[in-house]
């Protein structure tokens, strides 16, 4: 895909492709290495089911290696780039960001105060780890002052908004059992509402950006 696009700017929909395919590649690679892991042949076995043929035979530390590289794809515009001297993490000033994970360890000091029963309930596990997801995704999306590449930004604000959309859903599962009272539900709804407003802004607020920048694409 990366071919296809060195001579435009990729959008929200090229980099959806591009994430999705990111996405089959590694529950793939993690479901074989799941079942195979205890089989003496294993990374033999890893590299024929995913297509990795040259890495057959080789040291473990090179097969590592290779396997690592071997999900990131060539992205327009990073082959020449200069490694940076130092790491900057504009996503930790954003608003939306810092949102985001002041939320979740609200929700964990919440879950601490409630019984045990009610921690373990896979929907309030699934409510604490796809707030976490969703407060990663935004970090993903959030992470240039800049935003040099908006179509993978957009991309990366879309699978936030999923997380907490299933957030939401697993706060409203544990409130229909009255495993969760009012008042946290209420305050836990209020909170996801106000991410989900900001995602959705900073969503309209990108493509509005990208089709200036593009020409109306």
């Amino acid at each position: 895909m990366a071919e296809e696009n060195t001579d435009k700017s990729w959008d929200e929909y090229d980099w959806e492709r591009f994430l999705q395919e990111q996405e089959r590649r590694t529950e793939k690679y993690m479901g074989l290495l799941e079942k195979y892991m205890d089989h003496p042949d294993r990374d033999g076995i890893i590299a024929r089911e995913m297509g990795w043929t040259h890495l057959i035979g080789g040291e473990t530390r090179d097969w590592e290696d290779e396997v690592e590289s071997s999900f990131e794809d060539e992205i327009p515009g990073e082959a020449d780039e200069e490694p940076a001297e130092s790491v900057s993490f504009g996503f930790e000033k954003h608003p939306l960001y810092r949102e985001a994970i002041a939320f979740s360890a609200e929700l964990d000091e919440m879950f601490v105060r409630l019984d045990e029963k009610v921690r373990e309930h896979p929907a309030a596990i699934t409510l604490r780890d796809e707030t976490t997801l969703a407060a990663a995704k935004l970090a993903a999306a959030l992470n240039d002052d800049d935003i040099d590449e908006l179509g993978m930004s957009i991309a990366y604000l879309k699978r936030g908004l999923r997380a907490l959309t299933t957030a939401l859903d697993s706060a409203v599962k544990l409130h229909g059992e009255a495993l969760l009272p009012d008042q946290q539900f209420e305050m836990l709804r209020a909170r996801i509402f106000s991410i989900r407003d900001g995602i959705v802004s900073t969503m309209g607020d990108y493509r509005m950006e990208f089709r200036r920048r593009c020409g109306g694409r």
